[in-house]
């Protein structure tokens, strides 16, 4: 039988993404929205008038605590701004549902590392589970760039960089809470975790950043506190390489390449190029639209067998987090070395 499920937020991702992903998996099936208003709960459930609406605004029976009081419903996906969740986070939980919360996994590290040890000394973790959203981990294309990165051997060295332009106006801009942040990074923290994640993929557990060092800026003002960041990075198996990302440049495009031994890998768009001895080998990998399809089938999937996706550990969260919060704390110490303690 399908797992009931309530999906909390009304915003942008929560509409594009995880609401056509619940209502495609076969192990999912929603019984609720939850957001901040009715009107925004409203904007969601536009052609699903067959579920629930609840909201601060609803009156009597409809906040989130009565939501959560309901026996149909065994899960919920949080996708609120990012300092709100922790406390949505722990009442669900508390309730005995799974939950499955957007990236990052809280504003900071301190945060973060206290949310994760309240949840294994407080919630039985083989009877509720709670997993972290980060769709890049299910992008086909990094899959496969990281299987052709472990064949080719020994990695050298790494360079990623991920340019743009978030200009006044724009969808995910106009979303008040990232247009005046109260979070560390602003754009940076919340678009930077899905490189940081995609960086990890790449390199595996074997080349995990130990060392860093890192400049960072704000080109644009109306894009605070900073949106730039460049680092260096060293790795525990002795490589080194770059990372760069900003959101407020006239550059444009991504890359990721990483060096091994046997050859390099690189991915730009769905294309994954492999170098051999001079052969350059393009392959074109589908991903299934931004990830977040697959994400959520796996996390339903997991429910139903009465397990957790390892992928979706807050843990894996957590190193993500930290590598960008590292390069931020670096960057405010003009450059500062900084050590990388919680990768995995």
């Amino acid at each position: 039988m399908a797992t009931g499920v309530a999906i909390i937020g009304g915003g942008i991702f929560a509409r594009e993404e995880h609401l056509p992903a619940v209502e495609a998996s076969k192990d999912l099936s929603l019984k609720a929205i939850y957001s901040r208003s009715l009107k925004s709960a409203k904007s969601l459930s536009a052609d699903t008038s067959s579920v629930d609406l609840y909201s601060e605004d609803s009156g009597a029976g409809k906040s989130y605590a009565d939501l959560l009081k309901r026996p149909d419903i065994h899960a919920v996906i949080i996708a609120l701004p990012i300092l709100n969740q922790p406390s949505y986070i722990r009442a669900a939980l508390s309730a005995g549902k799974h939950v499955l919360s957007e990236k990052p996994v809280a504003e900071n590290l301190k945060d973060a590392q206290e949310l994760i040890e309240w949840y294994h000394s407080n919630v039985d973790t083989k009877k509720v589970t709670w997993g972290v959203a980060e769709n890049f981990r299910y992008l086909n294309s990094f899959d496969y760039a990281q299987e052709q990165v472990h064949r080719l051997g020994r990695v050298l060295g790494f360079k990623v960089k991920i340019c743009a332009s978030i200009k006044p106006g724009t969808k995910y801009f106009e979303t008040e809470w990232r247009k005046n942040p109260t979070h560390q990074g602003g754009f940076l923290l919340d678009g930077g975790v899905h490189f940081t994640a995609g960086l990890r993929l790449l390199l595996g557990t074997e080349n995990s950043v130990t060392r860093l060092s890192a400049f960072s800026t704000q080109l644009q003002k109306h894009l605070p506190p900073v949106d730039t960041v460049d680092a260096t990075m060293k790795t525990k198996s002795g490589a080194t390489g770059t990372f760069g990302a900003s959101f407020g440049t006239t550059f444009t495009g991504s890359e990721w390449t990483v060096a091994c031994e046997g050859g390099t890998v690189s991915i730009s768009g769905s294309t994954v190029t492999t170098v051999i001895d001079g052969k350059e080998v393009k392959k074109e990998v589908e991903d299934e639209r931004t990830g977040v399809p697959p994400e959520v089938r796996k996390w339903g999937e997991a429910l139903a067998a009465g397990t957790k996706n390892e992928r979706q550990i807050p843990e894996e969260a957590l190193a993500d987090l930290e590598l960008l919060e590292k390069m931020l704390r670096s960057g405010e110490n003009n450059g500062a070395p900084m050590d990388c303690t919680l990768q995995l």
